[in-house]
């Protein structure tokens, strides 16, 4: 096989919450490939790091500060990047937040706002600026993390309902843009190290019980996630479109199947 097709060498990626956790291994792991590299998320300072990794690689590694909720910043966002570079290759919608736990009943209208302004609006409205780009350049790779919250019910309310709803666009934005050689895809992770998820693994009575549910018995990290989106992001899927590929050590499936310690 030609290992060359998952390379991106030369091409234009451009990552949200890409300071921490999946965004930085993806923008990292991108940079790997070949790529140059614009991260984003609200801080500049810590994006400037990941940069800075990023320009350890031999390729660009660009810092941008934007608030996916705030279209207006989107804008200056998507206007930066193209006076920077002139095309966007690779956009990875990886942002998220979650700031309620608990029951549905209880939720305020505040929180509800935040979890979907972040979750869906900024995906929606960023990927349809990047995707009018892609359409006069031929083409290009979207690639929005979703969660496997998304896939079955759970106890996080608005921020699965705005995961699913994640998995439709993706399709609804697949059926659509294929034509102009745009291919859209979802991630759906399961339980990942990062710090959205501090609370489901970093107490160890919890995180055991977490990885009791999970057939792989272990918690993944965000580099098992970036391999994926270099993947997606690679002529090595250029017929890949509209799909949800599920990282989470098979927990979707349900507990081990007949395991005891």
């Amino acid at each position: 096989m030609d290992l060359s097709r998952f390379s991106v060498e030369g091409k234009v990626a451009l990552i949200t919450g890409g300071s921490r956790g999946i965004g930085r291994a993806s923008a990292l792991a991108l940079a790997d490939a070949g790529a140059h590299v614009v991260v984003s998320s609200r801080k500049q300072e810590d994006l400037e790091k990941v940069a800075a990794e990023i320009s350890a690689k031999g390729v660009r590694g660009v810092a941008i500060a934007s608030h996916v909720a705030k279209l207006d910043e989107l804008k200056t966002l998507v206007d930066k990047v193209m006076k920077e570079f002139n095309r966007i290759d690779i956009l990875v919608n990886n942002a998220g937040t979650n700031p309620y736990y608990g029951p549905l009943i209880n939720q305020d209208e505040k929180t509800y706002d935040i979890t979907m302004n972040v979750n869906l609006k900024g995906v929606f409205f960023l990927s349809q600026m990047v995707a009018r780009i892609m359409k006069e350049k031929g083409g290009g790779s979207i690639i929005n993390v979703s969660s496997i919250g998304g896939l079955r019910a759970g106890e996080l309310g608005i921020y699965c309902v705005t995961k699913a709803a994640v998995i439709m666009l993706t399709q609804v934005m697949a059926k659509e843009w294929g034509p102009y050689g745009i291919r859209v895809n979802a991630i759906a992770p399961g339980i990942i190290k990062t710090r959205l998820s501090e609370a489901l693994w970093k107490d160890p009575e919890v995180g055991a019980q977490a990885t009791a549910q999970i057939p792989l018995m272990s918690l993944g990290e965000p580099e098992d996630v970036a391999g994926c989106v270099v993947y997606l992001s690679s002529e090595a899927a250029k017929y890949v479109t509209g799909a949800t590929f599920v990282i989470d050590g098979g927990r979707v499936h349900g507990e081990p199947s007949w395991f005891k310690k």
